[in-house]
């Protein structure tokens, strides 16, 4: 997209543009102020962060349905977020309250809101993929008008899971949109460290699936390529596959000591802040600000205090509720 058609997308519709400029933040601001609190010992257990990355999030779900379904890995606090699950029922689940998404037994990387049709929070690499082919059988299987999007990152792409779901997809002809989140590491290991074909577009493509690469930092090209993509899925065109190639500003997880790449490389990145990038942009084409930014600040830090207002105030399980759940609870006949 050249600048000029990226000007006239922005003049076209402002308020659309304004308000994804506002879910990356709503992701950004939630996503800092967790590191806060884990630093502080409130949220406990592992954290993985998605700051940096969240126009990926912004851009597909805003292509998305309600009756869609979302699969997620265990970075997936921007995408329940912005799904539509309130941000007080993340926090509270982030603390482990009973007021959680989950009840506060999933905590950090396994929320799951079936209202939202947001099935997980999946903390085995490549563990979400299997699941999306499911969800998307059983919408063929019933006729159902639905898109399943399963979110990953490049390192599921080294496991048993990836291939199997993209075959199954492939031959089953399923409604299921693969976004490899690719941030270069996986943990810590680097790309192409771990496989010997990086372009990782032209490896899904081998399934006979219809895949491109796309610039995650860039929330428009990322939206631009998710409605391309879930429309061609809605109507009947089998799965499809997107490499968003994104990055992660901060380190893997709040344990990870971050030595297996260069501060410069990270400083590179950030210069493409997706964030920034757009208010800049937005700010040029005369439909941002000071006032504007500034209102839209404080509705997001008044979202994000109100959420952590809540789960502060939350309360633990019982010790009786304990094994509630461990069977599923049948009704009354």
């Amino acid at each position: 997209m050249t600048a000029e058609e990226r000007a006239a997308l922005i003049a076209a519709r402002p308020d659309r543009t304004l308000d994804l400029l506002r879910q990356m933040l709503r992701v950004r601001r939630l996503e800092e102020r967790c590191v806060e609190l884990y630093s502080a010992s409130k949220i406990r257990g592992f954290l993985h962060v998605y700051i940096g990355e969240e126009a990926v999030a912004a851009g597909v779900m805003s292509v998305l349905g309600p009756d869609d379904a979302v699969v997620a890995t265990y970075r997936e606090h921007g995408h329940a977020l912005l799904r539509g699950v309130p941000a007080s029922a993340i926090m509270a689940e982030m603390y482990g309250h009973a007021e959680g998404c989950c009840r506060g037994r999933g905590g950090s990387m396994h929320l799951f809101d079936a209202g939202t049709r947001f099935y997980g929070g999946n903390a085995i690499v490549a563990g979400g993929l299997p699941l999306a082919v499911g969800l998307a059988l059983a919408d063929k299987m019933l006729g159902r008008d639905r898109v399943t999007a399963c979110f990953f990152g490049e390192g599921a792409m080294a496991e048993g899971e990836f291939h199997e779901s993209l075959n199954l997809a492939a031959l089953w002809d399923l409604p299921v949109l693969f976004c490899c989140e690719n941030n270069l590491y996986a943990m810590g290991t680097a790309l192409e460290r771990s496989e010997s074909q990086t372009d990782l577009a032209l490896k899904a493509a081998a399934y006979e699936v219809a895949s491109w690469a796309v610039d995650g930092m860039d929330v428009l090209a990322v939206e631009e390529a998710a409605r391309r993509a879930v429309d061609a899925v809605r109507s009947g065109g089998g799965p499809h596959f997107l490499e968003f190639r994104t990055y992660r500003f901060r380190a893997h997880s709040m344990f990870d000591p971050e030595r297996y790449r260069e501060k410069a490389e990270v400083e590179h990145w950030m210069e493409r802040d997706p964030i920034a990038s757009l208010k800049v942009e937005l700010e040029a084409s005369g439909h941002l600000d000071e006032a504007v930014w500034a209102s839209l600040s404080r509705e997001v830090d008044a979202e994000v205090d109100a959420a952590v207002e809540f789960a502060e105030a939350g309360t633990l399980e019982p010790v009786a509720e304990l094994a509630r759940f461990v069977h599923s609870e049948r009704g009354t006949p």
